[in-house]
């Protein structure tokens, strides 16, 4: 049965998309069957795998509230093994809808069951908000990663993050854990930064991941061609940091041995 991992963060712009959409890419490279559900009426991580949101005619908003069968919008991605299920401006809409649904917290959870044999991981890129569809999220996961910026604003709204999830752990998924958190446009050489790094660790301890997302041009260019970064530049700094990532990541998985890469 396929992981569940939700990457969430209600800052915006703090590299939640880009985090999910590159480990999401290294773990198939890898080998292993991957699902990235694009949760973000934004839709940046369906753009960012070269996907025109105003093309996208099935998406997760019409399984989520249309019963459409996940099978039916997931679509193939340019990474062989890395599958989406889109998002386009309809789930803008979502939230408002999912108020009069019955068990609207868990209308995420019961799609994903259906799929979570057909997969190794499935990560979900929350949107940068703590409504009703990254409750969803949080209900469906096993774990959740938190990607944090390493600069002065990035622990404002953290306490309320982390009270959400200890809510959802009471109310609606006892299970939830926190797998870890990701340090990114990170700048070593800046005082502050090695500042803002040493209290996120002081605070999450070894949930930390030991390897940082540089500050890095290249990264930053990979969505705007639809690629993830080890598709357009593999020997960057942002690419390897990712990679190294997804080693650790796997590093901390029971019974998920690396496979063969492509």
């Amino acid at each position: 049965m396929g992981k569940i991992i939700a990457f969430s963060n209600q800052k915006g712009g703090v590299g939640k998309t880009t985090t999910c959409v590159n480990m999401s890419a290294y773990l198939a490279n890898k080998g292993y069957k991957c699902l990235i559900v694009d949760l973000d009426p934004q839709g940046n991580a369906t753009s960012g795998l070269g996907f025109a949101k105003s093309e996208v005619k099935n998406s997760v908003y019409n399984v989520m509230i249309d019963d459409m069968p996940i099978e039916d919008a997931v679509v193939k991605t340019c990474i062989d093994g890395l599958d989406i299920l889109p998002s386009n401006i309809d789930l803008a809409g979502a939230e408002v809808e999912l108020v009069y649904v019955k068990s609207r917290e868990h209308v995420l959870k019961n799609v994903l069951e259906k799929a979570k044999g057909s997969y190794d991981f499935i990560t979900i890129d929350c949107p940068p908000s703590l409504g009703l569809l990254t409750i969803n999220a949080l209900a469906s996961a096993d774990t959740v990663i938190i990607p944090i910026q390493s600069e002065y604003y990035a622990l404002e709204g953290l306490s309320q993050l982390m009270n959400t999830i200890k809510l959802v752990v009471k109310h609606l998924n006892p299970s939830l854990k926190i797998e870890g958190v990701v340090l990114t446009m990170n700048d070593n050489r800046a005082i502050i930064s090695r500042q803002i790094s040493a209290e996120i660790k002081k605070f999450f301890g070894k949930r930390v991941f030991e390897t940082a997302i540089p500050r890095n041009i290249r990264l930053a260019e990979a969505p705007s061609h639809g690629v993830p970064i080890m598709l357009h530049d593999t020997r960057c700094s942002g690419a390897k940091a990712y990679l190294a990532l997804t080693d650790e990541f796997l590093a901390r998985q029971p019974g998920k041995k690396k496979t063969t890469a492509n």
